[in-house]
């Protein structure tokens, strides 16, 4: 008897390692420890919204703009004076009224103002963007610096920045603090330029 019950246990225990258990449904409940739900402020802006009617962020991008088309037309100038030169040089030396020395002194001058033109776009190119770049850092912090402080003001824990491509999926239209927030940093706009 005992062999069998043996028998029946050795069985049992090859057809239960055998057969595929099924498959076990785990638990997809975030494990976030909460600290203090009550009272919770949590707001967000809308990050578009503030280049597109913060004052001072809009001033500050068309200055920029401007500094960009003034290089631009100044490149296009430059180009189209290296053009008209070689066209004009060109049809001179067709028509015979250049001698060899003449050409190659030409070519000397036209090799010389495409390294100018080359050089002015790269270093002036660069300039730009430099000076574009250390702006709007310039504004991105201040823009935090007074996020802290709109925050504090307003007694708001969490403020969050909402735009395309950012890594907030969703977030409740009645957090969206945005309107108020670009009314405040509109209404410390001179203390914020005096920080820059």
């Amino acid at each position: 008897m005992i062999k069998n019950f043996a028998s029946i246990v050795l069985l049992l225990t090859i057809i239960s390692a055998c057969s595929s258990p099924a498959p076990v449904k785990k638990d997809s409940t975030p494990k976030v420890p909460t600290t203090r739900l009550d009272g919770l402020k949590i707001a967000y802006y809308s990050n578009d919204s503030i280049k597109k009617y913060f004052e001072y962020f809009k001033r500050e991008e068309a200055t920029a703009e401007k500094n960009q088309r003034r290089f631009e037309n100044e490149l296009q100038k430059r180009n189209k004076a290296y053009e008209d030169y070689i066209v004009k040089k060109d049809q001179e030396a067709r028509s015979g009224l250049l001698s060899q020395n003449e050409i190659a002194m030409v070519q000397q001058k036209a090799q010389q103002m495409q390294n100018e033109l080359l050089q002015y776009q790269q270093t002036e190119g660069a300039r730009i963007e430099k000076e574009t770049l250390k702006s709007l850092e310039a504004i991105n912090k201040k823009v935090e610096l007074w996020g802290k402080k709109y925050s504090e003001k307003h007694q708001i824990d969490l403020l969050l920045i909402q735009g395309q491509g950012g890594q907030i999926n969703y977030i409740n239209k009645a957090m969206d603090v945005t309107k108020e927030f670009i009314n405040f940093l509109n209404e410390n706009q001179g203390k914020i330029e005096k920080e820059l």
